[in-house]
């Protein structure tokens, strides 16, 4: 079988775009690649009723002490639109695994709260991403760790904040 990607470069060159033939060819990679690990992150989330971004919500709000986070906070930390954000709490609320509530010291301030039914969702949602994505995501340790180094260059050069 042929390799698309690898195809679509040749026609490039073959074209007369080569300027632009790696490039196009690394980008369609990289979106493929993303394409084929959500697939992997769906299948192993869906036995949770999670998405990837329920999920991000929910560690995020796991990860800080009080287990709580302003909506907008969440957001920032999430770099994704505030209606998002909204949607995501918003199922998770439905699920029981958050509760919003208002700041005590000012009461505009809507928190996301992870509640103990989170928590627990939360453990076997990160315990199967960890077996069936994140330790065996497709290359050796060595060359994730190179290519995450890679990743990290090319979203600085992008423009990212980093």
């Amino acid at each position: 079988m042929t390799d698309p990607i690898r195809e679509a470069q040749r026609q490039w060159n073959s074209h007369g775009w080569t300027d632009a033939a790696d490039g196009m060819a690394m980008v369609m990679s990289i979106v493929r690649s993303q394409q084929l690990l959500m697939e992997r992150i769906d299948a192993a989330l869906r036995p949770m009723d999670l998405t990837l971004a329920r999920f991000e919500v929910l560690r995020l709000l796991e990860f800080v002490k009080s287990g709580s986070l302003p909506m907008t906070r969440l957001g920032s930390l999430l770099q994704v639109h505030p209606t998002s954000v909204t949607s995501a709490v918003d199922r998770l609320e439905k699920q029981g695994f958050v509760q919003r509530q208002r700041r005590d010291d000012d009461r505009r301030v809507v928190l996301a709260v992870i509640t103990p039914e989170g928590r627990t969702v939360l453990d076997r949602a990160t315990e199967a991403l960890n077996s069936q994505v994140f330790a065996k995501p497709g290359l050796p340790p060595d060359e994730v760790r190179d290519l995450t180094g890679r990743l990290t260059e090319l979203r600085a050069g992008l423009g990212e904040e980093l």
